[in-house]
This record gives C-alpha cells, sequence and structure tokens, in this order.
C-alpha cells in the first residue's frame, strides 16, 4: 500500500495546508484556555459515555463525568437508549452514583423522587402540595443527543449537534471494518494524571517518539518514516498507519528475526527458520497464512477487512480526545479529559476491546495475556500501578513536559514534518476557541 493509493484518494484530500501557529505553553495550564475549552470544544463534541453491553433491560444506566458535568444514559423499553444530565429537577441532587446500574425507576436519594427511563417524573412526595398540582408526569429530566455505534454509547450537550456519523465522518466509515460492537471490553484503566489533557493529545497525534520512549516495539512494528501513512481528515480527525509484524526500518537490524515475530510465525503455521536474515519478509507470508487460515483458526472477522487490517496498526485519533488504536483482533481506546478544576491535571482512560478467539480463554492485550471477561472500569491511583508498559512511558514523559511548559525558554515549539497532526490538533482548537497565542 503506498500513500498515493491509501483509499483511493489524492494525498491533497487527506494533507491540507497548516498555518503554523505558536503552540505556546500557556495553554497548557492558562484558565481562560481551560475556560474557553468547556465552552467551545468539550460541550460541543460527541463523547463515549459507556459500552453498550452494560444496558441489558430497561432502567439499566451508564453515567459519565466530564469535568464538573455528569450524564446519565438510561436503557429503554425498546431497548434504545437516552442520555439526561444527571442532575434531579428538584434542587439539583445527583441522581446515578455509579457508573454502571439499574433499577425501574431512577430515584433521588435526597426527596425520593422518581423518573422513568424516558426521563419523566414518575414519583415525588407530597404530589398535591406543589402550586400546579402534581409535578408528574409534566416534568422530565434534560435530555441531550445520545446514540448506540461501535459498541459504544455516545453523547453530546450540543442540542444542535450533527449526528454522530456526520461527526465521525470518513473515519467512522474506515472503522466499521473492525466490528467494534462485537468484541468485549476486557481491560479498563482510569486514572488521574498530573499533566494538561492536550499533552497526551499530542503524543498520540504523532509517532515521532517512538523510536526514544517505545524501543520495544521496534522488533514488530515498523515505525520508518517511509514507511508510515498519515491522513488528515476535514472532521478535524486523523489516522496513521504502521505496518505490523515488520521490524523497524530504521536500523540496520531490519531483518534480525526476534521473538515477538518469531512468535507470530509459528501461531500462522510458518517455521521461524525460514525467516533467520530477512525477518522483513515476514509481515507477506504471515498476511497470506491469516487470509488461508483465519476462519479455521477463529478469526472469522478477517472476512470483512482488508488486507492491511488485518496485519497492520491503524491509529486513529478522533477531535479532541480519543484515540482508537486497532489491532488486528482487538483495539486500544487511550482518553484524556478535562480534569474538573486543575488545567494541569486530566482523566486518562487505557481500555481494550477484543475479538472471542473460539477455543481461548484469553486475549493478547497491551498488558499481554489478558482474560477474555467484560470488565468494569478500575481507578487507578497514578504511580501505584501500571496502565500498561507503553502508556506508563507515555505518562511518565507527559508529567516532565508538563513541568517544562511553563519555562520561559519554550518559545513556542519546532515540529518536523511528521508531528503536522499536532500542528492541525491546535489550529482547530485555536479557530474553536477564538484564542490565537
Amino acid at each position: 500500500m503506498t500513500v498515493e493509493s491509501f483509499l483511493g484518494r489524492a494525498i491533497a484530500d487527506y494533507d491540507p495546508p497548516v498555518r503554523g501557529d505558536p503552540i505556546t505553553g500557556e495553554r497548557y495550564h492558562a484558565q481562560r484556555w481551560a475556560d474557553a475549552e468547556w465552552r467551545h470544544v468539550w460541550t460541543k463534541a460527541w463523547h463515549i459515555g459507556g459500552m453498550a453491553a452494560d444496558l441489558e433491560e430497561a432502567g439499566d444506566f451508564l453515567t459519565h463525568a466530564i469535568g464538573r458535568e455528569s450524564i446519565v444514559m438510561l436503557c429503554q423499553e425498546d431497548g434504545s437508549v437516552k442520555a439526561f444530565y444527571n442532575a434531579c429537577k428538584h434542587r439539583g441532587y445527583r441522581l446515578a452514583w455509579t457508573e454502571v446500574g439499574g433499577a425501574p425507576l431512577l430515584t433521588c436519594g435526597y426527596h425520593g423522587w422518581k423518573y422513568a427511563p424516558d426521563g419523566t417524573l414518575a414519583h415525588v412526595q407530597d404530589p398535591d402540595d406543589f402550586p400546579g398540582g402534581s409535578p408528574c408526569g409534566k416534568v422530565k429530566l434534560e435530555e441531550i443527543p445520545c446514540t448506540v455505534w461501535g459498541g459504544f454509547v455516545w453523547f453530546t450537550m450540543d442540542r444542535d449537534a450533527a449526528p454522530l456519523s456526520e461527526w465521525l465522518g470518513a473515519a467512522g466509515k474506515q472503522l466499521e471494518q473492525w466490528q467494534m460492537d462485537k468484541m468485549t471490553r476486557v481491560m479498563a484503566l482510569k486514572s488521574d494524571v498530573p499533566c494538561n489533557w492536550k499533552i497526551i493529545r499530542d503524543n498520540f497525534n504523532e509517532s515521532y517518539h517512538l523510536p526514544t520512549l517505545h524501543p520495544q516495539i521496534a522488533g514488530s512494528i515498523d515505525d520508518a518514516l517511509d514507511g508510515t501513512i498519515f491522513e488528515m481528515n476535514p472532521e478535524g480527525h486523523n489516522c496513521m498507519v504502521m505496518r505490523g509484524l515488520k521490524p523497524s526500518g530504521r536500523y540496520p537490524t531490519a531483518d534480525i528475526l526476534e521473538m515477538p515475530l518469531a512468535q507470530a510465525l509459528d501461531y500462522w503455521e510458518l517455521d521461524p527458520r525460514d525467516f533467520e536474515g530477512r525477518a522483513s519478509e515476514a509481515r507477506e507470508a504471515i498476511l497470506a497464512q491469516k487470509r488461508k487460515l483465519g476462519a479455521a483458526k477463529g478469526y472469522a472477522h478477517y472476512a470483512q477487512m482488508g488486507d492491511s487490517e488485518i496485519i497492520d496498526y491503524h491509529h486513529y485519533t478522533l477531535f479532541p480526545n480519543i484515540t482508537l488504536t486497532m489491532w488486528p483482533d482487538g483495539f486500544q481506546l487511550l482518553r484524556s479529559e478535562p480534569h474538573p478544576t486543575d488545567p494541569e491535571r486530566c482523566i486518562f482512560d487505557h481500555w481494550f476491546m477484543a475479538h472471542e478467539i473460539p477455543g481461548s480463554d484469553v486475549v493478547f492485550g497491551p498488558m499481554g495475556p489478558t482474560p477474555f471477561e467484560q470488565v468494569e472500569r478500575e481507578t487507578v491511583v497514578f504511580g501505584t500501578k501500571t496502565l500498561g508498559d507503553v502508556a506508563d512511558q507515555d505518562m511518565s514523559v507527559a508529567i516532565g513536559q508538563q513541568q517544562g511548559l511553563h519555562s520561559r525558554g519554550y518559545t513556542g515549539g519546532m515540529l518536523a514534518g511528521q508531528e503536522k497532526r499536532v500542528q492541525m490538533f491546535h489550529e482547530r482548537l485555536n479557530d474553536l476557541c477564538g484564542i490565537h497565542d
């Protein structure tokens, strides 16, 4: 696959020009930036609220907190999902307090007001004691747009927002190949990280850091610039494609066979000894075996996917804050959201969703072999438990960068061409927030 043939589009279609706006340090710690982002970005974008698989019966709910806001998503009688601000219409008490739960009626723990799954007030104490008579049936929770896609429940606080499919644009159409809605979340870690949310976004908007920060991947993922594809979409999303099961072309060791690649060859019934001294040829051989043996080995989903999708790593970054790294048999969600009060902190999520492989009770994810079972979100105190080897490496430099961005010696950044996605992200943010440093 070449850049020119990627998705059958011309280079200009996915490589738009940038202005070169300076990316100064203030945006990573100033309250005025945090306030502008809340008004113009967070309250306008589509967000992932949780896993659709957790909503099985009418009254089942998910909650998601973003900034100081909380959203509750409720399963309806017909199986659809509605989203509401998680605040009682009586005196504002938060209604749902767990991330996953369920009951026939959503009940306020302060004065006992009860709401049906469609948000309608169904019961109050002393209903005749209200000036206009009983409010039951007349009052509803404040509803916001909500939809289910890719196995996730999505919401937006913008009642005038374009539909999710339009917001996702070309990225959504491409992502459908992986059949995300048929996967199970087998890992879900959340942590409060001491850096601004945009530092994590910048990191996932470039691969320039891989040789320095993640040298362990060089034996099985080709991070060489000339073999990497970058795409930027008009919706603000972008994609990077890296060749998988191929040693990095950056080094003279590109044909030396290392353990992860040797194991992959063996799994796909190829003799690793045949690729000693020519490891760079393993990728095409494994691809052919995946096509030949995939269904028999339990990988039926390969039939719906392109060649690159079953061998390479497709790294989607959805504006403003969601990264989906697509593996052939699963995908990672890497998300950073604003801290409720501190611009120099953020909430970081690292999830892994996977297809079930018949005959196996484990899948291979960011933590290595992982039990194939649905899990709830686990909160990790930052620094006390791993968020995954690669994620730990990313977070370690994020903290140091947060400190350095306060320095008078940092005057706006000097980006390489391959970091163009970082530049585009900040220029879009500038335009939405109306702030230009």
